[in-house]
């Protein structure tokens, strides 16, 4: 059940170059604008990181900034909010904003991957060091993001029913709208464990432990866009140039990020 990345996209990564380096080539002025990124949760904080860098690199440029998780942020913009900069914790969301029209597909491009993990309250007395270990009587709350509206939620799902768990856990699951709810979960202790990015188990510090590392799901690879109704699509384009680049791949890597 263990999954491999899927081979490099060469065209679309290309392209996405081209377009994205199209984009930037206009006249500087034009990049001194605001825009706004709607970001998967899990890239709270390295985008966070990445907004002040961008705006000290590019002055009179300003980012907003709005996390949550991929699926909320495709109905706002499928409801019209405007976004300039979309990031997405998976494909199928992406893919679903292409289907709407939404998206500038020459600018999309896979930035970075990630893992998903098994985490339990860094206090928990609990004997859990598996999935299985799930089903055990004295196991009763786990944190699982929504699997309709949840990247993190399809990827546990994906895995659990790989694992021929899903029935048997899923009585026990309590649904996050977020992966970062799904940590507060458990580094709370209102859950006995639950299911994150390795990123967000690692942003948490010494509130949580990681006990596995689950497969059995699609690779963890986030991808990035610029949106077709975008107002200033020439900063737009900047940010993810910027993003993609060695600054933004390093405050990245800090975070726990892997390359896609």
């Amino acid at each position: 059940m263990i999954s491999g990345f899927r081979p490099f996209r060469t065209g679309r990564s290309v392209l996405a170059a081209l377009a994205l380096m199209a984009l930037v080539c206009a006249p500087l002025a034009a990049q001194a604008g605001e825009i706004t990124v709607s970001a998967a949760a899990s890239l709270t904080n390295a985008f966070t990181d990445i907004k002040g860098m961008f705006e000290k690199a590019n002055p009179g440029s300003k980012v907003q900034t709005n996390f949550a998780a991929s699926g909320p942020l495709l109905k706002q913009m499928q409801e019209g909010a405007p976004v300039d900069v979309f990031a997405s914790a998976d494909q199928v969301t992406m893919d679903k904003a292409v289907e709407s029209k939404l998206i500038d597909v020459a600018t999309r491009i896979d930035f970075v991957s990630n893992s998903l993990v098994l985490i339990v309250p860094s206090d928990s007395k609990l004997a859990i060091a598996s999935v299985d270990d799930l089903k055990k009587a004295d196991v009763h709350r786990i944190a699982v993001g929504n699997p309709d509206s949840v990247p993190v939620g399809r990827y546990t799902k994906a895995a659990l029913t790989a694992a021929g768990s899903w029935d048997a856990i899923s009585g026990k699951a309590v649904l996050a709208e977020s992966v970062r709810q799904a940590l507060d979960y458990v580094s709370r202790g209102e859950a006995e464990a639950g299911f994150v990015y390795m990123t967000d188990a690692k942003i948490a510090g010494d509130k949580v432990k990681v006990v596995a590392t689950v497969k059995g799901h699609a690779p963890i690879t986030y991808p990035i866009a610029v949106l077709s109704g975008s107002k200033d699509k020439a900063t737009a384009a900047a940010f993810i140039k910027f993003v993609t680049g060695p600054e933004g791949m390093a405050v990245l890597d800090k975070y726990g990020f892997g390359k896609p």
